[in-house]
Parts: structure tokens; sequence; C-alpha cells
């Protein structure tokens, strides 16, 4: 799978180009959008394109800048640009050819032939992957996306064991949260194509209407836009001083994603919080301001008068011991015990609706975004009713909301079975990847075990059981791999090395090396 970013700041361009890009049949996935060449140096700092489309004219760092930056860190070969212009800045475009860039399209002939032939061309250029190198990128890619997935959902819902946690997995996953205020939204996409479409035209449609919505609301805060399943969405706003007018903001750029989509959006703001850890609650406000959304007003703010205020909203983090521990030793009984109870006590209280409904989106958004392949599971569980597991928002009644349980409460307890007897073992092999990708770094027990949320003991003995070696000796050995890459063909000195990896001392690192390798540091140099 060929990995192509695309550089534009106007959102619509993006949105048209992705879509062309994803109609076609080829070998092909867009990993990632940026708005200028700055933020395109910094997503491919962290994950390199093989091919980037961009524009000339940008704010910040323009097409041609960036360009050229990208030739003096990467080289000449790598990543295959194709340049986007208009007739005007013809010139910049032939300005590009001379830094390597492979081709450049005008935008307002572009169309999906030319774009698929330009696209076959510069996979030529780049020639055949590397199958063992793709899969191990994309198995790495799809860690990654769960971690974050899994971070956001336990942000939204205060499943955090402590703020400790929480700071160390931010920092992981490379996520800034270091803003004075912050303001959460609920929404929903309403599609008036929904029950003519087939599951992935909507998963599509969905995907391109998050997208749009990113790139608009990036161009005046950074934000974090999570996908709750196939229609509902959650938005974090991140302001450094003061956060915008919510309802100028998003009624304009809903209105661009109906005109564009023709889909409408439904949205319910929460309250501004001061830390990170509250988020929770304005999550909740968010919840509560979205039940009073109308066709007439479909953003409706925490602060509006009339608004049902948090209270009213059901906290999954008021069972969060539980569900954690059923969720993360795939623990059928508990999640089964779990479950009952929380239903047993609708029971009791039948006029509560909304309540029962926030409980089961909570357990709902939980299996999609914790479980690797979640929401597959359920859509197969659900697959004999209208929407599949979406059915959900059909029920009217407390009732039909607990039956609903009952199915997803049986779904969960046969998938947990089946699973239950590998999990220890995926989580070792979890914090194996881990590890492999953060070499560099300095390396604990007590601060990985916090950034998988479970307890340094238990990962030492999970270690001790599925793996061949203990956990420090594995950090260890993966250190010294890549210590010899990095003497080997990196031509970097043994102390410029062991500072790198983080050993404390060449000494100390030189030591481990003849431990390992049987060999010093200086003796591996010399062999040829």
């Amino acid at each position: 799978m060929y990995k192509i970013l695309i550089v534009d700041d106007e959102p619509l361009s993006v949105i048209g180009i992705r879509s062309m890009i994803e109609s076609l049949d080829l070998d092909l996935q867009v990993t990632g959008t940026a708005g200028n060449g700055e933020e395109a140096l910094a997503l491919m700092k962290k994950d390199m394109p093989d091919i980037v489309l961009t524009d000339i004219k940008m704010p910040v760092m323009d097409g041609l800048t960036y360009i050229k930056t990208s030739r003096e860190l990467y080289g000449e070969n790598k990543p295959v640009f194709i340049i986007l212009t208009s007739y005007e800045e013809f010139w910049m475009a032939k300005q590009a050819i001379t830094y390597n860039a492979m081709e450049y399209l005008v935008k307002v002939e572009l169309s999906e032939e030319i774009l698929k032939n330009t696209l076959e061309k510069a996979i030529e250029t780049i020639g055949p992957m590397n199958e063992k190198a793709e899969d191990s990128a994309l198995s790495e890619s799809s860690f990654m996306y769960r971690m974050h997935e899994k971070f956001m959902i336990s942000l939204l819902h205060d499943l955090f064991e402590s703020e400790e946690q929480f700071r160390l997995q931010a920092q992981d996953l490379g996520l800034n949260f270091s803003y004075e205020k912050f303001l959460c939204c609920y929404g929903e996409l309403l599609s008036p194509q929904h029950s003519s479409l087939s599951y992935s035209q909507n998963t599509s449609l969905f995907s391109g209407c998050i997208q749009m919505i990113i790139n608009l609301l990036e161009r005046s805060f950074p934000c974090h836009v999570i996908t709750l399943d196939n229609s509902h969405f959650a938005i974090i706003i991140c302001g450094a001083e003061k956060l915008p007018d919510p309802q100028e903001l998003f009624d304009r750029v809903f209105n661009s994603v109906h005109n564009y989509y023709n889909v409408a959006t439904k949205c319910g703001v929460g309250i501004c919080v001061s830390s990170p850890m509250s988020i929770c609650d304005s999550f909740q406000f968010a919840r509560s301001a979205f039940r009073r959304c109308t066709d007439e007003k479909p953003v409706v703010l925490s602060s509006d008068k009339g608004t049902v205020q948090s209270h009213d909203s059901f906290n999954i983090s008021l069972v969060k011991t539980d569900l954690i521990r059923a969720f993360e030793d795939y623990d059928p009984a508990l999640l089964s015990d779990t479950v009952s109870r929380l239903s047993s006590l609708l029971s009791e209280h039948q006029e509560h609706y909304l309540q029962a409904l926030d409980l089961a989106s909570n357990l709902l958004y939980l299996s999609i975004s914790i479980l690797p392949d979640g929401e597959e599971v359920l859509k197969d569980h659900f697959s004999d009713t209208p929407d599949s597991y979406l059915s959900l928002y059909r029920m009217n009644s407390v009732p039909q909301i607990i039956n609903w349980l009952e199915r997803y409460s049986e779904c969960m307890h046969g998938l947990f079975e089946d699973r239950r007897r590998d999990h220890k073992n995926h989580i070792v092999s979890d914090v194996k990847k881990y590890i492999n990708t953060h070499t560099h770094d300095k390396l604990s027990l007590n601060e990985i075990a916090a950034t998988f949320g479970i307890s340094p003991s238990y990962l030492s003995q999970l270690f001790s059981k599925y793996n061949d070696t203990g956990f420090n000796e594995y950090i260890n050995t993966c250190k010294i791999e890549e210590a010899k890459r990095l003497l080997k063909t990196e031509n970097l000195k043994v102390y410029e090395v062991a500072d790198m990896l983080n050993f404390g001392s060449e000494f100390y690192f030189s030591k481990v090396f003849k431990k390992i390798q049987g060999v010093t540091p200086t003796e591996y140099i010399a062999k040829p």
C-alpha cells in the first residue's frame, strides 16, 4: 500500500482530491492532510509518505519552500512530489520541477483519469513495495491507531486511573494538551441517503464529513475529533487564552458540510474547562445539550436557557473499575455482571430514558474504540436489525434499551470467551511493539505499565510467562539491536550511541553490549 499526503490550504480542494484518490482502483492510501508546508514537514517526520500532492500558494510555508526543504532533509528520491497548480502559477510549477518534482497538474483540468495516470506513473517511479516492511508499518500504524482511540475514549469518560497515567499516554502518542482552555462537543451526522447506501458507502460518507470538519476547525483552533460510531462524533477544541463563539463557529462549519455533502449535523456544546482531566465534564454537558437539538436549532450550547444539565447524563466512570478490568482481561463474567446490574438499575427507573440511552451509547463507544475489531463484531451480531448496532438509536423506551443491552452483553460475552485465552499474550505483543519503536527513549517498567493501564507487577509477570526473556532483558536486547545499526550504518561514536539510546554512560552501554553480543562495541565496529 503506497502512502499519500495531500497538502493544500483549501479544505474543499483536499476533500475533492481525497475522494478522487479513494475512488481509484490503485494500491493507495491517503495517510494525512496538511494546510501548509510546515504542517506537512511535521507529518513527514512522523510518517514518511511515498507520494505528496501539494499546492504551491499556501500560508506559513508555500509549496516551493516545502519541497526544497524536504529535499534538503530527505534527499532527492523520496517522496515523489506532484504539484497542484493554476494557470497563473505555471512559472512556479516549472521552478518546482528543478527540485525533482515528478509532475504538475492544473487544478481546473484535474479529472480522475488524469490523476490516475499521474499516480500510476508515480507508483512506477517508486517501484515495488517491500512487503515485509509494509506489513510491519501497517501493523505499527494499526497499533498506534488503537492506542489513540482508546486514549480518547478514556479521556471523554474519565477512565484514567491517575493524572500521571494520562500524562504518560498523551506524551507517548504525541498529543498536546498544554492549553489553558478546552471545550467538548457531541454531534451526529444525518444523511437523507443513509438507508439507501451500503455500510461501506455510509462509512466513506461519514469519513469524508469528519475530515472536512477537521480541516475547517483546524484553520482556527487546535482540535481533536473522535469518531464514536458511524454517525456520532466528539470534538475537543483547545485554546491558549479564549475559545471561539461556538454558535458562530459550528454554524459555519456544519453549513459547509451540508452544502458539500448534503449531510445535516446536530451538535451539543459543553462547558469550557481549564484542565484536560475535566474534559469528561464538558463532554457530559455536551451530551445533555445535544438532546435539545432540533431541525430548527441544530447547535445547542449547554449555557442555553432550558438545557438539561449534566446530572441527567449517565457517566460511565461510575462503573469504570469493573469495566476497565472486564475489557482489559476479556472477562465475560465480569462484563455480563456489570451490564446486568446496570440493566436492573434502569428497570427500577424506567422514566429515565435519556440516561438509559446514555449508558448504552457509552458501552457501545467503549467496545468500538477499545476492541481492535469491535465495530465489525457488533455489526455482524446486530445484522438482523435495521442499521445494525445503530438500531440502539431507534429505541424509544427504557425496556427496549434494556433488550438492546442484553444482546450487546451476549455479543461481548461470546467475543471475550473466544479471546481471553490469548489476550495476555496480546498485551505482551503490544508492549514489545511499543519497546521496539521507543528504543531511543528511557524506558522503565513503571512508565510502560502506566502507558498500557496495567500494574508494573502484572506486566512483569506477563513478560516472564509469555516471553523468552524478562522485561529489562528484552529492552536491552532491542536497544543493542538499534545500537548495532547506528554503529554500522550511521558511523557514530560509541559514546554518541550510548547517549542516543539513553544508557546513562558509555561504560554501562559497553557492558550491556558485550553481555548480549559477546564483544564490545569497539570490537563490533572493527569486525568486517
